[in-house]
Formats: C-alpha cells, structure tokens, sequence
C-alpha cells in the first residue's frame, strides 16, 4: 500500500497501483484499533469496484468484533445522516468523489458524523496500518454482526423537513448527476411537485464515467460545465444543478446557461436561513465580500473559516453555527438539538425507531440547497439571474483559477513572491493568515467602495496547486486588470495556468 493515499480529508488513489482490495481490510482494523468503535456504518459510490472494496471494509471491521450496519450504494451525505440518524459510533464510504474511474478511496467519520481527517485521527490510522494492528481474526462468537435496514424514506423526509415541498412554483430545471445518485434521489424528491425536469445528464448510477465529458464526474471540469450551459440553453430551462459523483457538492447555473459561483449561493442561503432564525454563518476567505453583505444585512454573525470540510465543521460545532458554504460547493447545516441528551440506542432492533435529532449535524449536504434553492426562487417570484445578477454587479469574482509548479518548494517560493510584490500594486490590508496569503486593496477614498479589490492565494489541500481567487467592489474591469497582473506575476516564476479566465468563456447579463 501506498501510505500518501492518506490525505488531508481522506483516503484516495488508483485501485491496483496505490492500493489493492485486502489493503481496505487494514485500513478498517486500524479505525477499530485507533476508536474503538462498537457499530459502524458503511455504504459505497457508484464505481466498478467499490463494492468489492465495501466488502473488505466490512470484513475488517466484523474481524475486529466491530457490529456494521449495511447502508449499500450511497451518496457520501447518506453516511453522514445514517451514522448521526442511528447514532453510529462512526461510519465509512468508500468514494473517491469526483476522481476518474481508475481512483478509490473512502471518507470515515466518527460519533455524529464527525469527520476523521488528518488533523484529528486519519493519520492515526495511517500509523496504525503501518505498524500493523493488534486485530487478529476473532472467534466466531465475537465476531461483529452485519445488518441492514431501509433507510431511503428517513432520508427523504429529512430532507423535505428543510422545506415547503407545497410552496414550489412550476419550474423546468436540467440536472446533472454525473454518473452519481444525485439524480434519482432528486427525482424522488420532486414527487407530487411542480417541478419539470426537462433534461436528465448522466442520471443513471455508472462507475465507469464512460460517458461524461473526459469521463471525470466533476461539474467543475471546463468540458463538463459547458455541456450544463448548452443544454440549459437548449431546453430554455430555468436553470440547472450539477453534482459530483458522490453528491456532496452541488453547482448551479442560471437561466440563460451561467455558471453560479459558490460565494453568491452561499449568501443566497445565509440570507434565506437567517430570515428563519438568527446565528453564525462560516464561509471561506476565497471570496468574502458578497457573503459578508448578506450576512450581516440580515443580522447574522459572519465567521471566516479555513477551507476543507474538517475545519468549517468543527468551526461550527465550536460556534453553534447555523450554516457554512464554501465556493467548492459544500453547504453545511447545523443540528439544533443536543444528541447528548438523547439515550443511546443499543439494539439492532432499535435503530429503525431512532428519529431525527436536528436538522443535519454540522454536516454538508448536496441535496438540501438544490431544495432550499428551489424554495427561495418560489417565494421570491424571481429567476435565478435576476436573483444572482445583482450580486454578480455588486461584488465581481474571477472564480477558481489553479496554477501547477514543478514542486511544492516551487509553489511555496511563488506564494512568498507575491507576498513580497503587493505593495508594488497599491497600499496592502493583509488579512490573518486563516488560509493563505488573503490581501484587500481599499478603494482612493480609503473605504470599501467602488474601486477596492481583494485576492486570496493558497495553496490545495488535495493537489499540488496554487489557487487564486479575486473580487472587486462592482467593477469587472479592475477585477480583470487584478487578476490578469496576479496571474502574470505567478506564471512568470514558474506556475501554469490550468484554468481558463471566467470572461474567456462565459457571457453574464
């Protein structure tokens, strides 16, 4: 085995080449060894092989003496609602998200969908498959059980709790599952509603990815977005949503076939949850400005936050948080009820009672926006351009753009040479270094008007890439002229651009 297949959030590699099946064995004898778990939940994705890698999951886990609940072919946010839902000492998926076919891996979380990254228990177990555990094969009469119950219905309904399924006015919407579950899940969801789905993109369950554009289930990949934005057009949809292949992360694209950056859904939602009830909001310092109006015109209490899934989660179990977005498309929704004060339950026969303890356990869902945005445009009578529009004129992003270095020395050498180049471009606010180097340049008058710009430049937590994100205070031609100098500047010292400018292949209102 591999051991870099232990990342930052999860476990990922190329099935065969990083890992073989009898490696995922160890893997779950070591999460027993390091958490001591009584009951585990696991499911797994749609790829050719993931199956086979749940079963030795499984058996891991029933060699260690550890009981496993079967949840089967899942999306990744089913594991984090079944292990909190039946209050599961933790739980596994075997995903590798929006990799191409030949990768796997798996994501493991502990008691209420806590996530176990390398921060807090990953590399733990990593150690622990290295040195080998203290988990032989048990006796017979210690060996976990492994069962299985019906848990799509409970599913559903916690999703419909978010909204008024009756309140939807008649829409026609495209969606793109990517090969994932994401579209029957959402068909199901839209049952007995107004809804339309005009047009179906890879709705059906297919672990090949054979026929997604560049055969990667990401909605993000240039080719894949623009088969999204020329099918919206082409059926007149009133506007579209993509998931990865494992559906925890959604993005959407309005009317007229525009991609929506995550930081305008993100304040969309902070504006919609916090009408219902005040709180914090945790959103990531790639883009700022447009989540920070919303939250605060709503009296919300906005929180800057790290990216990655780990530190916005446990950002929000810490704060008591009502929602987090990132600008990656994870939307994160919190629980409103101690799962403390509840008894544990400790009967197989039991968990089909257990009920829902809050609303989703501090964890990110794909599924609940897609409603929540749904339910917004509803009530509001207007169209996803006309709601996103003013936001785009407000406060202009570049999107994501990734530069790939030779090296990680590289890489850190280019982040340290723009760091040492921003008074060249106007008089610097740094911001605390909460993830990367984060600048904001004041407009002439001193104040966060028309002419102030902002960058963020960090570096992946999953691939080794510089990540540049820009926005302005309501003026496309500086955010351009910004980002073109930025970018300039690190393909000067060695980056590659990877990523086309946003005004290069999409045309706003």
């Amino acid at each position: 085995m591999n051991l870099d297949i232990f990342r930052a959030y999860d476990v990922r590699g190329i099935f065969g080449v990083d890992f073989e099946p009898k490696d995922f064995y160890r893997i779950a004898c070591a999460y027993t060894d390091c958490f001591q778990p009584k009951t585990v939940a696991i499911g797994h994705d749609v790829r050719e092989h993931s199956l086979e890698l749940w079963r030795q999951v499984a058996l891991g886990f029933q060699d260690s003496g550890v009981d496993v609940l079967d949840l089967g072919r899942i999306s990744t946010d089913m594991l984090y609602f079944a292990v909190a839902h039946y209050q599961m000492d933790g739980g596994v998926v075997i995903t590798a998200s929006h990799n191409p076919a030949a990768f796997n891996g798996m994501k493991l979380v502990g008691q209420h969908a806590v996530p176990i990254s390398a921060d807090t228990g990953l590399l733990a177990v990593r150690d622990a498959v290295e040195r080998g555990t203290s988990f032989a094969k048990q006796n017979r009469h210690c060996r976990g059980n492994l069962w299985a119950i019906p848990f799509l219905d409970a599913y559903l309904s916690h999703l419909r709790s978010f909204v008024d399924l009756r309140g939807l006015s008649e829409k026609r919407i495209v969606l793109n599952a990517n090969g994932g579950l994401a579209g029957q899940i959402a068909d199901r969801l839209l049952v007995d509603t107004p809804i339309q789905v005009c047009q179906r993109l890879f709705t059906e369950p297919d672990g090949s990815f054979a026929e997604i554009p560049g055969g990667r289930p990401d909605p993000l990949r240039p080719e894949n977005r623009e088969l999204t934005t020329a099918v919206t057009q082409q059926t007149g949809a009133d506007f579209a949503v993509a998931w990865d292949a494992d559906a925890d992360r959604c993005f959407f694209f309005d009317e007229t076939g525009a991609f929506v950056e995550g930081c305008y859904i993100t304040a969309l939602l902070a504006e919609k949850l916090l009408r219902r009830q005040r709180g914090g909001v945790i959103f990531d310092p790639r883009a700022v400005w447009a989540v920070e109006d919303a939250v605060v015109s709503n009296k919300g209490r906005p929180i800057l936050s790290r990216c990655g899934h780990s530190f916005i989660k446990a950002g929000m179990r810490e704060s008591q948080a009502l929602f987090a977005g990132e600008a990656s498309g994870h939307y994160y929704f919190r629980l409103t009820k101690n799962l403390e004060e509840t008894p544990k339950q400790n009967t197989t026969d039991n968990f089909a009672k257990a009920r829902v303890l809050g609303q989703n356990f501090y964890a990110d869902n794909g599924m609940i926006p897609f409603l929540l945005v749904l339910e917004y445009l509803s009530v509001q009578k207007m169209s996803l351009a006309e709601v996103v529009n003013p936001l785009r004129a407000a406060y202009p992003v570049s999107g994501e753009i990734n530069y790939a270095f030779e090296t990680d020395c590289q890489m850190r050498d280019a982040l340290a040479a723009v760091n040492d180049v921003i008074r060249c471009w106007g008089d610097p606010c740094l911001e605390a270094p909460i993830d990367g180097l984060s600048v904001r340049f004041l407009s002439s008058s001193g104040n966060l008007a028309r002419g102030s710009w902002r960058f963020n430049l960090r570096e992946s937590n999953t691939e080794p890439l510089l990540r540049l994100n820009v926005e302005t205070i309501g003026d496309e031609d500086l955010l351009i002229a910004k980002t073109m100098q930025i970018s300039e500047k690190l393909e000067s010292i060695g980056g590659r651009r990877e990523t086309k400018f946003r005004w290069e292949t999409e045309k706003f209102a």
